[in-house]
C-alpha cells in the first residue's frame, strides 16, 4: 500500500528572518535573502503491505510528521519515490484544510471534496458525521468558534466516515475528553478489523504497544528500527531514558537487539 524509496525531503529556512511580509518581500527583491538546508528525512526506505497497523515513534523533529506529509502528498520528495496505492485519510496537524469562516457543515463538504468525493455523497454522510463527532448543535457555526478539541472531533468523524484504504492519525487522538476518546479507539479498532492499513503517530507508548503490530523508529530523519512494535518501543524508551551520554539512537538499537535494524543511508 505504501512505498519509501530512498526518500529525501529538505525544507528551505530563511536565514536570519524577517519582522514582516513587508521586509521579506524586499529582502527577496534585492536577493538579499539567504537560506538554510535542512533535512527532514534522509534517504528513508519502508514498505508497509495491505492491513498492516504501524506506529511511528521518535522525539520532536525526527521527521514523523512529515512522513505522513509524504504519504499524504502534501510534500513531495526531492529525491527518491513514494507510491502509494488507495485512497488516503490524513489526520495530521488539527485543522489542517479546514476553513474558520465556513461553518462545520462546510466544512465536512469542503474535506469530503479533497479527498475524493461529491457533494451528493457527502450529503448522505453528513448525518453520521455530525451524530459521530457530537456537534449537531454548532456545525451550522463558524469553525473558527470552536475550541481545538471540537474541531478534532469533527476532522476525525470526516476522515473515518468516508471508508479510506489508508489512515494516518498525528497524535489527533491526544485530544477530546476521554469518553470521545474511548469511541475513537473503538472506531480505529474496527478499521484494524476490517482489514485497513492504518499508521499512527503517537508519544504514548502503550497506545503503540496496544494498537500496532510494527513501529517504525526516527531520529533525525532516518529510521533507526523497524520490526515489532513491543521491542522498537521498549528501546526506544530505554533510549530516550538513558540521558545525555546516549546520543547514537542507531547504535543504541542495535545494541538492544531490536529487530529490523536500518542501515545509515544520509546522502552526501
Amino acid at each position: 500500500m505504501i512505498r519509501f524509496e530512498n526518500v529525501v525531503i529538505r525544507y528551505r529556512v530563511p536565514r536570519g528572518g524577517s519582522r514582516s511580509l513587508k521586509e521579506h518581500m524586499i529582502r527577496r527583491v534585492m536577493k538579499r535573502l539567504s537560506f538554510d538546508e535542512f533535512l527532514a528525512l534522509r534517504g528513508v526506505s519502508f514498505s508497509v503491505a495491505d492491513g498492516e497497523n504501524v506506529g511511528v515513534i521518535g522525539r520532536n523533529g525526527a521527521g514523523k510528521s512529515t512522513l505522513f506529509k509524504a504519504i499524504a502528498r502534501v510534500v513531495r520528495p526531492a529525491e527518491g519515490r513514494v507510491v502509494v496505492q488507495g485512497r488516503v485519510a490524513p489526520l495530521l496537524e488539527l485543522g489542517l484544510g479546514m476553513n474558520g469562516e465556513l461553518t462545520g457543515r462546510e466544512n465536512v463538504m469542503l474535506q469530503g471534496a479533497l479527498l475524493g468525493y461529491s457533494r451528493a455523497s457527502m450529503q448522505e454522510r453528513l448525518p453520521r458525521i455530525t451524530e459521530f463527532s457530537e456537534l449537531a448543535d454548532f456545525i451550522g457555526a463558524p469553525t473558527r468558534t470552536y475550541s481545538t478539541g471540537m474541531v478534532a472531533r469533527l476532522a476525525f468523524s470526516v476522515a473515518t466516515d468516508v471508508d479510506p484504504d489508508i489512515l494516518l492519525v498525528d497524535e489527533a487522538l491526544a485530544v477530546g475528553d476521554e469518553r470521545f476518546r474511548t469511541k475513537c479507539q473503538e472506531r480505529m479498532t474496527k478499521f484494524r478489523t476490517a482489514g485497513k492499513t492504518v499508521m499512527l503517530v503517537s508519544h504514548s507508548l502503550d497506545q503503540v504497544r496496544q494498537g500496532c503490530s510494527r513501529a517504525l523508529w526516527l531520529d533525525h530523519g532516518t529510521i533507526v528500527a523497524d520490526g515489532p512494535a513491543g521491542p522498537v518501543a521498549d528501546a526506544y524508551h530505554e533510549w530516550s531514558q538513558a540521558g545525555p551520554d546516549v546520543v547514537n539512537a542507531r547504535e543504541f538499537a542495535a545494541l538492544r537487539g531490536v529487530a529490523g535494524v536500518m542501515p545509515a543511508a544520509v546522502p552526501a
